[in-house]
């Protein structure tokens, strides 16, 4: 898509007054092709409450940024005005090691926090990539095969500053654990992609760096599907698997499922892999439980090394992304799911991958794939898990990245659960739909 210059009056005064980093848009600073007329580098919470006051007087739809690594996920917005950079707020106001607390500009990277917290053998325990900002992560939902133990963002937040969409600053949280006051605006705003208003500091309950990992691999066969009435047998085993391992007391980090793109003519097998953390001797010994158990299931052979696996928590670069969440006792008619879409849609089967033993798997297509073919592979996914009745409340789709015309066509969030509630609290934080507009696209409305 050819860049283009979002036009707006020019409130670049009372902006630059409120902000003095403030300089025009240019085609780098582009959101799906379009071009903002401002880019903001607020310094302080201060100032980007400033800053967002007088984007509200202007009427400008606003589109927060921390180092980019999620912004394309979700539908373009249907307007840019002005970006609001936070990577200049960029420092880790406390570290409170005793009390495993953490307070941190918005800006700050997941890098830079983990080099400030290493030294007191702690960290924040999200598998996220090391450039991506704070404020992005929590903003995104991000997080990696620990989701499992650990919980997402919302779960590790213990207090949260944001700046509301008309330059209210809201504070949530403290900064001990228990101090529960104001959770429910840290896990509004947690996935909120920057629509609910802006993010400028982050408390958070950190743990102990483990002292040994080890991860159990086990293969599971060949799954590709030989009768379309039937599921084959390694998605029931691998399933049984995962759902073991996931509910064991042996307490798994992690459970994630592998499982690379084929077709019948070059079938892959399925991978499940294991993560164990703790104590040497506890690790060792757990590790070989695991074995046992992942055995039983029908996996082998089976491993056990210090290094995680190839492609452990990555997705291909340059994918179209979708994301699909169940119950674990589903995962193999999820597994099914995605085998009869890509044959509905005509195409070669998607690499599967993600943290199946907390109930969410990410299918991974070639860049290539025409829209009209992830249109109608998406579509007939949210079918099949919409037709797994007993699982509907939680089953859903999403898709998460990919190019703005596929993403048009398939709809990013269609017919996820909880779409009127989100509409509703979207309307109380921001009436005017400036922040980050058109990020989120549901049946009946944004």
């Amino acid at each position: 898509m050819d860049t283009e210059r979002a036009t707006v009056p020019a409130p670049a005064t009372a902006l630059a007054a409120a902000c003095p980093s403030l300089a025009v848009g240019t085609p780098g600073d582009a959101v799906a092709g379009v071009v903002p007329a401002y880019v903001a580098s607020p310094a302080s919470t201060q100032e980007a409450a400033g800053l967002l006051r007088a984007a509200a007087a202007a009427g400008l739809a606003v589109v927060p940024r921390g180092a980019g690594t999620g912004f394309g996920w979700g539908s373009p917005p249907s307007r840019c005005d002005l970006v609001v950079d936070l990577r200049a707020m960029d420092q880790v106001i406390e570290h409170a090691s005793g009390d495993l607390v953490a307070r941190v500009q918005a800006g700050a990277t997941i890098g830079q926090l983990a080099a400030a917290l290493g030294p007191a053998g702690q960290e924040l325990a999200l598998d996220v990539p090391a450039e991506a900002t704070v404020g992005g992560i929590v903003a995104t939902g991000t997080t990696g095969p620990r989701r499992l133990r650990y919980g997402s963002p919302r779960d590790l937040l213990i207090g949260l500053t944001v700046v509301r969409a008309d330059g209210v600053i809201a504070r949530s949280g403290g900064k001990v654990v228990k101090n529960v006051a104001g959770y429910d605006i840290g896990k509004l705003f947690a996935g909120s992609h920057g629509t609910l208003g802006l993010i400028t500091e982050a408390t958070f309950r950190l743990h102990p760096r483990p002292a040994a990992v080890a991860w159990v691999t086990a293969e599971f066969g060949v799954a590709e599907r030989a009768d379309a009435s039937a599921a084959p047998a390694a998605l029931v085993s691998a399933s049984g698997a995962v759902a073991s391992a996931a509910g064991s007391a042996l307490v798994p980090s992690a459970v994630e499922l592998d499982w690379p793109g084929g077709s019948p003519q070059s079938p892959r097998p399925l991978r499940v892999g294991v993560l164990l953390e703790g104590t040497e001797s506890g690790v060792a010994e757990r590790a070989g439980r695991m074995s046992e158990l992942l055995a039983e299931a029908g996996g082998g052979p089976v491993s056990v090394t210090g290094t995680a696996p190839v492609r452990w928590g990555a997705l291909p670069s340059g994918a179209t992304v979708v994301r699909v969440s169940f119950w674990v006792s589903a995962l193999d008619s999820v597994l099914g799911a995605l085998l009869a879409a890509g044959e509905s849609a005509g195409l070669r089967r998607p690499a599967v991958t993600g943290p199946a033993g907390a109930g969410a798997l990410y299918a991974c297509l070639d860049p290539d794939t025409p829209p009209a073919a992830v249109g109608r592979f998406v579509s007939t996914l949210r079918e099949q898990v919409a037709g797994l009745s007993a699982w509907a409340p939680r089953g859903s789709v999403a898709v998460l990245a990919g190019p703005p015309a596929m993403l048009a066509e398939a709809g990013a969030y269609r017919d996820v659960p909880g779409a009127a509630l989100m509409r509703s609290v979207r309307d109380q934080f921001d009436p005017e739909h400036r922040m980050f507009p058109g990020r989120f696209h549901f049946a009946g409305g944004e």
